[in-house]
């Protein structure tokens, strides 16, 4: 073990990509959770004439209904922001579970486990997603889960590379030669030693689940009108972009930024855990 885990958390929270990329995910988290509390109208509320422009009521205009773009944007990111949330834990718990096995118990246990990781990066997200959003209705707790197991493959293939290196450790090895269980080898010591790269695969998948959810609602799979949703506001003012551009723009910057924080955290975290020499 190169460094004590206090010591990456010291060396990740003083890196500036990664203090960069931190507040950046807390500014937008902010806007969609702190947002429906202040905003001037509710989601639904019409305030003027479709695609009308920016006034006093409306600061960035109106929507194709005559709603308020303001409003919508800041309504428009809380499912989005959870979802996405929730989908990276579960795409992280379901990848590390399976890089874990897959690297502890080897033979058939890896052989399986990385035919099915195989089996799923053949097929791209946005298709194995519209697959079961299409059969069984988009759903926020189905939009989540899909998210979710599309994430898992890709987390699997890299902690089971971590994974690896930590279970040819003596200490390891130890666990398993006084007959310690296996799940709790793995939770005890094997686990604890790939938290690092977890940090960085966090904010890389935090990215892919948030524009996968914006771009399900783009395309009309994920939340449904008249809910506000970024990524569904995108696709309802889309046609007058250059009469009402903020009504396209404000969501597009939002999602961007959220995107662009989650980049640079987990390349924050990359660097830090570089300088420090490597997995724990």
């Amino acid at each position: 073990m190169n460094m004590s885990r206090h010591g990456y958390m010291v060396q990740i929270a003083s890196n500036r990509l990664a203090q960069v990329g931190f507040a950046l995910i807390l500014l937008v988290a902010a806007i969609a959770f702190i947002g429906p509390l202040v905003s001037p109208h509710t989601h639904s509320e019409f305030v003027g004439t479709p695609y009308g422009l920016p006034t006093d009521g409306a600061p960035l205009g109106t929507d194709n209904l005559g709603r308020d773009v303001l409003s919508r944007v800041m309504h428009g990111g809380q499912d989005l922001v959870w979802m996405a949330f929730c989908a990276t834990l579960l795409g992280l718990a379901l990848g590390t579970a399976m890089g874990l096995s897959a690297a502890f118990f080897k033979g058939w246990t890896e052989t399986v486990l990385m035919r099915v990781v195989e089996l799923k990066l053949a097929f791209p997200s946005i298709v194995f997603a519209l697959l079961f959003v299409t059969m069984l209705g988009p759903s926020k707790g189905l939009l989540t889960i899909v998210v979710g197991v599309s994430q898992a493959p890709s987390v699997a293939r890299v902690m089971r590379g971590v994974a690896m290196d930590v279970v040819r450790q003596e200490y390891v090895q130890w666990a398993r030669s006084v007959g310690m269980r296996a799940w709790r080898v793995l939770w005890a010591e094997v686990l604890p030693n790939t938290t690092s790269p977890l940090l960085v695969e966090f904010g890389l998948r935090m990215m892919w689940s948030i524009s996968l959810l914006a771009g399900l609602s783009f395309l009309g799979y994920g939340i449904q009108p008249p809910a506000a949703d970024w990524g569904l506001m995108v696709n309802e003012n889309r046609n007058a972009l250059s009469v009402q551009p903020f009504a396209v723009l404000a969501p597009i910057v939002l999602i961007a930024l959220f995107s662009i924080g989650c980049n640079l955290f987990a390349e924050g975290v990359t660097r830090a855990i570089g300088r420090t020499g490597g997995t724990e």
